[in-house]
């Protein structure tokens, strides 16, 4: 006759201990872990959504805030001192909601704009030209390259901020990391106004240097750079990078390839997303080392 656990004074199983007991022992460490969800997920037990969102979380605490932020070089500022007229075409066209505000330099950061402050600038002609930004700046919060993304995640949801200016080790501006960069490391890519538009899978943002999605296919990046990468093996430009690079690569990592250099601006934990591209001068190519 079978007693069940509680007939023996011992608490029912959860859902946990009967996941636990359809293997041979218990994880150890985070990588038994990770092995144990993906066999569970093998099993049925657990969906694949649900254990990439798992596998997402544990690895914030591997990151820091300087892995994932929005390099300088790519920020959207506002100069203190200028006038809505000035600054409204390149918010708009940005679509972003939050913009840091600046002194003489990207260095620095007096506060936040918010765009839905500038709203009644749209109706009232007086209010354009009265307008002061001092009146209306939020004020910024700063945090480290090396503070640790769960860390960073908790402040944002404690403070109910959505933006931070990064910080480098000499106090310098290196970045700005908002609440989307982090929630994307867990659950993936979020589509909004943030992202380059549908169409534009290769665009030009300066002298020499475009944005590419890493899902370009390479026929079109090939047509559009008057290049010859290969795509027998590939269909994306993003496989190349990833057979290139030997791993899922972080923002900020570069790699040279056929007179190409490709820098990651935008990744998750699952795949490459955007990139920049620029062509190297011959100079620049006579100067890489030989590769056997």
């Amino acid at each position: 006759m079978n007693e069940d656990r509680s007939s023996r004074g011992q608490p029912p199983k959860n859902w946990f201990d009967k996941l636990l007991g359809a293997f041979s022992a218990e994880p150890r460490n985070r990588q038994e872990l990770l092995d144990f969800l993906k066999d569970a997920s093998d099993r049925k037990l657990i969906d694949y959504e649900a254990l990439t969102v798992i596998e997402g979380a544990l690895q914030l605490t591997d990151m820091q805030v300087g892995d994932v932020m929005i390099p300088r070089s790519h920020m959207v500022v506002v100069k203190i001192d200028q006038h809505p007229r000035d600054f409204l075409p390149t918010l708009i066209e940005s679509a972003h909601s939050r913009f840091p505000v600046i002194g003489e330099t990207a260095d620095e950061v007096l506060g936040i704009l918010l765009a839905k402050d500038l709203l009644p600038l749209i109706i009232d002609h007086q209010a354009m030209e009265d307008f002061d930004i001092r009146q209306v700046l939020r004020q910024a919060t700063f945090v480290p390259e090396y503070k640790r993304l769960y860390s960073m995640l908790r402040e944002f949801r404690e403070t109910h901020n959505h933006m931070a200016v990064v910080v480098d080790e000499y106090g310098g501006t290196a970045g700005l990391v908002t609440i989307e960069d982090v929630l994307e490391q867990i659950v993936g890519e979020i589509e909004d106004e943030h992202d380059v538009e549908e169409e534009a899978d290769i665009r030009p943002v300066e002298a020499g240097n475009y944005l590419v999605k890493a899902l370009t296919p390479i026929e079109d990046f090939n047509e559009f750079f008057d290049s010859d990468f290969s795509d027998e093996e590939f269909d994306t430009l993003g496989g190349i990078l990833m057979q290139k690079f030997g791993h899922l690569p972080r923002r900020g990592e570069s790699v040279v390839i056929a007179g190409f250099e490709f820098t990651v601006i935008n990744a998750d934990n699952r795949r490459i997303r955007l990139l920049q591209v620029r062509r190297l001068t011959s100079e620049e190519i006579a100067e890489l080392p030989e590769q056997d």
